[in-house]
């Protein structure tokens, strides 16, 4: 499928040809800045350039990486996004990879990649030679502080550009790991382009104005589209923050004039409204904020709107492609719906026994997708290429409906479903109930196994701030809504619920506690 092209927007066969077309329009106009550091367009593209032809250097014959990876183990900085893009001009596979993982989580997937490759930060310099020693990985190169710097990069000599193709995989995002181990998940340069094209469709930003600031971790789909790829794009300033701090992210709201928040869970949502500079905060020039990665609560969904004067939108995406669906930035905005499809995505609801069969307006289903900002396939995975991509469908665990405008509602994971007696129960819809509670300020709920109905329910629950409620309680408000056998007869107050690195909540950890 060619990707959907908005009227009035531009047509690159890779990033890397946007950001040359961004310098040459605009070299002076602000590009990228990080803790104070900025550089303009045109030292942008001089400093991609000058790292992508280092990087070429390690290639084959061909004088490039065509073919190759480069994996990356950086938190959010400057040189990590000059460092993806020059990867990703170099013909490269860029992988991004968690720099908070341990050693036994990181090891794997740097094998998994098998890359000619690995870029470091002063952080995680001293873990990443060990392991490239160990596994045989002949180039190391460290950018930032104790390595090559971006002023050493303007120092060099200005050569062109290297330009990759359309065809050329483009880079690597492995899935969160909340209900597994990770999977690589392939992409090429015409996926990531088709992304910005549905971003375009369902958020239409304006060329050349737009000022965007991202939290998201680079190792993230969402972190590294909304930092590298859809900046560029647009031609936007793009503030790249290091880390999640809500006083300093609120902060940047006013400093830069920020127009676009990239956003992510409603954690980042919840910790800002939280802080007690939010009162005090300008939001006058923001226009859009974007939430995805986890559900956002009702309450906050209106709250923040109404505290901002700025709309939350929620939308859909996963390591396997983005954006899925989304609340439009210009028409009807659906509180619970994770919105429309793009134009340049096909997204149908099929029953859970064959896959196959469509189901109609209003009953919950498997969804799956087909369109051409999704994965060519995972990494060294057969047997998940055949389970999870069939027919040029991907399908993807979720559980879902459409309502009659075609609106789509998530109800849960496939693999999440507890079965009570006979019964399915979806573990969103008993948390959506307990958020509603005043005194819960946040839930999960999963199957635990049970001798007489199979599995039963249990929730994990975080109380707010001097808040007190009783199992009793919790149990007695949760009848008023649902029916007996998905009230949950476990219930756990703690103090935080455990997440990944990107904010999800992390139903794995809470598995383990509840076996042991």
């Amino acid at each position: 499928m060619q990707p959907y092209l908005p009227p009035d927007y531009p047509n690159y066969p890779t990033i890397v040809h946007a950001l040359a077309a961004a310098a040459e329009l605009h070299p002076d106009a602000p590009g990228i800045v990080c803790q104070d550091r900025q550089l303009s367009y045109g030292e942008y593209v001089h400093v991609v350039g000058a790292l992508a032809q280092q990087f070429a250097g390690f290639g084959g014959v061909q004088g490039n990486m065509a073919g190759e990876r480069i994996a990356f183990v950086m938190t959010n900085s400057l040189e990590a996004t000059v460092g993806l893009m020059a990867g990703m001009a170099s013909r490269a596979q860029a992988s991004p990879l968690n720099p908070f993982y341990t050693e036994a989580e990181l090891e794997p997937l740097v094998r998994d990649v098998e890359p000619r490759v690995i870029v470091c930060d002063a952080g995680t310099a001293e873990r990443v030679r060990a392991m490239a020693a160990e596994l045989n990985v002949k180039h190391v190169v460290q950018l930032g502080a104790g390595g090559i710097t971006i002023d050493e990069l303007l120092a060099r000599p200005a050569g062109a550009l290297p330009l990759p193709q359309e065809s050329d995989l483009s880079a690597i995002f492995f899935t969160g790991g909340t209900t597994g181990v990770p999977k690589g998940a392939n992409h090429t340069h015409f996926s990531l382009m088709a992304f910005c094209y549905g971003v375009s469709a369902l958020w239409p930003l304006t060329l050349d104005k737009e000022r965007i600031v991202n939290v998201a971790p680079l190792f993230h789909v969402w972190g590294f589209c909304f930092t590298l790829i859809a900046p560029v794009y647009f031609r936007a300033f793009m503030d790249i923050m290091p880390a999640y701090k809500p006083a300093l992210v609120l902060e940047e709201f006013q400093k830069q004039k920020i127009t676009v928040f990239a956003g992510g869970p409603a954690a980042l949502y919840l910790g800002l409204r939280a802080n007690e500079n939010f009162a005090k905060t300008d939001f006058s020039s923001l226009k859009i904020c974007l939430s995805g990665g986890a559900p956002c609560p009702e309450e906050l969904l209106t709250s923040w709107e109404k505290a901002t004067g700025c709309v939350l939108l929620e939308g859909w995406g996963m390591s396997e492609g983005a954006p899925i669906n989304s609340n439009p930035l210009n028409g009807v905005r659906k509180v619970g719906s994770v919105g429309i499809k793009p134009p340049n995505a096909e997204v149908e609801v099929v029953d859970l026994e064959t896959g196959e069969k469509i189901m109609p307006v209003g009953e919950r289903g498997e969804i799956r997708l087909r369109g051409p900002m999704f994965t060519t396939g995972y990494r060294n995975r057969p047997e998940d290429n055949k389970q999870s991509i069939r027919n040029g469908w991907l399908y993807t665990g979720d559980i879902g409906y459409y309502d009659t405008d075609g609106y789509l509602f998530l109800v849960d994971r496939k693999k999440e479903i507890i079965i009570v007696g006979g019964y399915n129960v979806y573990p969103r819809e008993i948390d959506e109930l307990l958020f509603k509670h005043p005194a819960i300020l946040e839930a999960a709920t999963l199957g635990v196994r049970d001798s007489f109905s199979g599995e039963a329910v249990k929730a994990y629950i975080v109380l707010r701030p001097n808040a007190k409620l009783t199992v009793d309680e919790v149990q007695g408000y949760c009848r008023t809504s649902l029916v007996k056998y998905k009230v949950p007869t476990k219930i756990e107050f703690i103090d935080a619920l455990p997440r990944t690195g990107v904010g999800k909540i992390n139903k794995m950890e809470l598995k383990k506690r509840s076996a042991s």
